[in-house]
């Protein structure tokens, strides 16, 4: 039985790498996968899915109108899919995550989704609260704050270096504007060591 999954973490955990390395695992089976990312998160390019180690791959894009239940059947019409695998799942609406677990349950192909849990702010992106909500099997992806604990938290940054509070939910960048922390240090605000 084909499942919807849901990978979260924090910025840097390494999900873009997993989700390659996953995809990789398929295709050189002679498995075909679908590969899906947000269509505004151009860092690696349009339409490109890279991890920080180097890995990338090409990839569909997909946008907040998307039904990706019918780009499944579209794709799926030309060749066999094995397997769909989704970088940056918190940006999928709550229809899409609903239009995936049908991909699972209707079409029988796993769909490993990967993506951040919660914003800057602590509170959960609208994709990533209808995964936990949906998903068959939710995996933790574990990465660590400066002290050496678990993060599970993010902040963002202004140009400057300080933390920012308040803003837009989506704002695309790499270490330049997030930083991993463990709760106890997001809660206050602290970035480094002193």
């Amino acid at each position: 039985m084909a499942k919807l999954y849901f990978n979260y973490s924090s910025m840097n955990a390494g999900k873009s790498t997993v989700l390659l390395q996953a995809a990789y695992n398929y295709e050189e089976r002679g498995m075909n996968s679908l590969l899906l990312i947000a269509a505004f998160d151009d860092r690696a390019g349009k339409g490109r899915i890279a991890s920080r180690i180097g890995l990338g791959a090409d990839a569909d894009i997909f946008g907040s109108g998307d039904n990706l239940f019918a780009h499944v059947e579209a794709k799926r019409a030309v060749r066999e899919i094995h397997a769909i695998f989704i970088d940056e799942a918190q940006f999928l609406s709550e229809e899409q995550v609903w239009q995936l677990a049908r991909v699972a349950d209707k079409l029988r192909i796993p769909v490993m989704c990967f993506g951040l849990r919660t914003d800057f702010q602590g509170k959960l992106f609208p994709g990533s609260a209808a995964l936990l909500a949906l998903a068959d099997n939710l995996r933790e992806i574990k990465t660590i704050c400066w002290c050496g604990r678990k993060a599970t938290m993010v902040a963002r940054m202004d140009a400057a270096g300080n933390v920012v509070n308040e803003g837009a939910q989506v704002v695309i960048g790499g270490d330049e504007t997030y930083v991993s922390l463990c709760r106890s240090h997001w809660s206050d605000r602290r970035l480094k060591a002193d």
